[in-house]
């Protein structure tokens, strides 16, 4: 479900079930061709479409965070939205990334990241979250 598809009124009845947050980061630096950023923004959809359709009723998707000029702060900037998503009710926040080239790691906060190199993976590793 997108963040944009849930109403004010019902985010409180819905806050129980939607208990992930998918955290998309597509890490376009601005110097990219406009083919090069849709060719960026369709793997990063590619690798959502996996895990927003099986996992629709748990599972609410966040603004994309398009522009990542400074790479060297990446994971400290994610590690707190992800600290911030989780005071809004969220038990876990998954970063999925366009590309696995971000140097996202475990600093980021996220409890899980997908990336394309894990994306056939993906499934997996989310019921594992769920655990």
């Amino acid at each position: 479900m997108k963040f944009s598809e849930i109403k004010k009124e019902e985010w409180p009845a819905l806050k129980p079930y939607l208990d992930t947050c998918l955290l998309p980061v597509t890490g376009l630096v601005g110097s990219e061709s406009p083919v090069e950023a849709a060719e960026c923004l369709e793997k990063l959809r590619d690798v959502l479409d996996l895990i927003e359709r099986p996992y629709r009723g748990r599972t609410v998707t966040y603004p994309a965070w398009h522009y990542v000029p400074d790479r060297d702060n990446l994971n400290t900037q994610l590690a707190a939205s992800a600290s911030k998503l989780r005071e809004v009710g969220f038990r876990y926040v998954v970063v999925v990334a366009a590309s696995d080239e971000l140097g996202i790691g475990s600093a980021a906060g996220a409890d899980l990241l997908i990336t394309p190199g894990n994306s056939a993976e993906a499934t997996r590793l989310i019921a594992e979250l769920w655990r």
